[in-house]
């Protein structure tokens, strides 16, 4: 069976990171070992040690990113016939993507069926406000989901600087219930990034600028107390 350490290297007060079943990691390694006892007839076990460094509870994947390594890893120490992308989405939507080797998708169902996608190389900022939002909670504000997106049209104004045309069904509920994304929306745009939306359930947002430079000045430029503040880039 496996056992965990986990620890929070980023700590904005959001969620405890519990070392057990409740985390991801934990599930992602036991559902493998499980899975694989069964078909090898061998009990495995394995001692994992999780380090975060981005906030919890934020929008940004961490935890299914976190199970998606988890079972890569496994898969490498004890090769079995299991199929990660099936074992994936039984753990939650967005493990699958973290599972594949692509660095962008488009999602259907669930977010769990995958179609590799070509992005730009994109600069952006990225901000959480210090307030954990759940995926169910957020989910539980929704209001109503938009149209799907025009794909070539939205790769189209990526690529030339233009002002994104995607959306986040999510964010209006979360932004009801949670005034602090509204502010880190606003200063993102008063920075001049375009793109500027909630990421995932939230309560981290992002925006683009125009080169690394660019976001590494809004970065600096953003910087409050309470926040988590990066410049980061795609690929």
């Amino acid at each position: 069976m496996p056992t965990l350490e986990a620890r929070a290297k980023v700590n904005l007060g959001l969620a405890a990171l519990g070392a057990g079943p409740d985390n991801l990691v934990y599930r992602a390694a036991e559902r493998y070992l499980e899975r694989c006892r069964t078909l090898t007839g061998e009990a495995r076990g394995v001692a994992l040690h999780l380090v975060k460094r981005i906030p919890i509870a934020a929008g940004f994947g961490g935890g299914s990113s976190n199970a998606a390594a988890a079972l890569r890893g496994l898969a490498s120490l004890y090769p079995a016939p299991i199929n990660l992308l099936e074992l994936g989405a039984v753990l939650g939507s967005d493990v699958p993507f973290f599972v594949q080797d692509a660095s962008a998708a488009w999602g259907s169902g669930r977010g769990e069926q995958l179609e590799p996608a070509s992005l730009p190389p994109l600069a952006l900022v990225l901000v959480n406000p210090g307030v954990p939002v759940s995926a169910g909670e957020a989910y539980g504000a929704l209001e109503r989901l938009d149209p799907p997106l025009a794909r070539a049209r939205l790769l189209a104004e990526l690529a030339r600087g233009a002002e994104p045309s995607y959306r986040n069904s999510l964010e209006p509920g979360v932004l009801r219930r949670y005034p602090a994304v509204g502010e880190v929306l606003a200063a993102l745009r008063a920075e001049g990034l375009r793109g500027v939306l909630m990421s995932g359930s939230g309560s981290s947002c992002f925006g683009l600028a125009r080169d690394a430079a660019g976001a590494e000045r809004a970065a600096r430029s953003l910087a409050r107390p309470g926040w988590w503040v990066s410049a980061a880039r795609t690929g």
